[in-house]
């Protein structure tokens, strides 16, 4: 599902390229937030969202939007990259818990483990779908948490996706 072209790339380019494309997506620009880590194994990923004009609301604090887009889109992007091709990866629920408001930057690290991308191929060897929930800590520089997003993302053979879903087998 990823580009062929930057699977091309040796790690430290791929990762230079996989956080530019998110920093410069109107969607995930329109958040406020900022991508400002990723890993060259694309396995964490690191976004900030610093209190500005463009992302306070009428309280001066963070605004709920941003904090919960900023989510969006990490986790998917980092399974498809180590799944590789032969999988289907969306995301399929969210949901947010407001601790405490934010007052300073909030920074989300996004990790995917090397068990747990084995725990998900030995799933898929026995069941061709699943559901895996994530959970995201909005943090500020002090690891105080502000916000807790968890996202459940649906994972497939893309095989398996095609035939359920009527597409065939292209």
């Amino acid at each position: 599902m990823k580009p062929a072209w930057l699977a091309k790339l040796s790690p430290t380019w791929r990762a230079r390229m996989v956080r530019l494309g998110f920093n410069f997506h109107p969607a995930f620009r329109g958040t406020g937030g900022r991508v400002t880590h990723v890993a060259k194994d694309l396995r964490h990923i690191r976004v900030s969202l610093p209190l500005n004009w463009k992302t306070k609301n009428i309280v001066g604090s963070l605004y709920g939007g941003s904090l919960f887009a900023i989510t969006d889109g990490a986790h998917p992007m980092m399974l498809m990259a180590a799944l590789g091709d032969g999988y289907i990866v969306w995301d399929k629920a969210a949901s947010i818990r407001y601790r405490k408001p934010g007052f300073s930057t909030l920074y989300a690290d996004f990790v995917l483990t090397d068990e747990e991308v084995d725990e998900i191929r030995a799933e898929l060897a026995k069941n061709p779908e699943l559901e895996r929930t994530y959970q995201v800590e909005l943090k500020d520089q002090h690891g105080i948490v502000h916000t807790v997003v968890e996202r459940t993302v649906y994972i497939a053979d893309k095989h398996y996706y095609r035939q359920k879903s009527g597409g065939g087998d292209k």
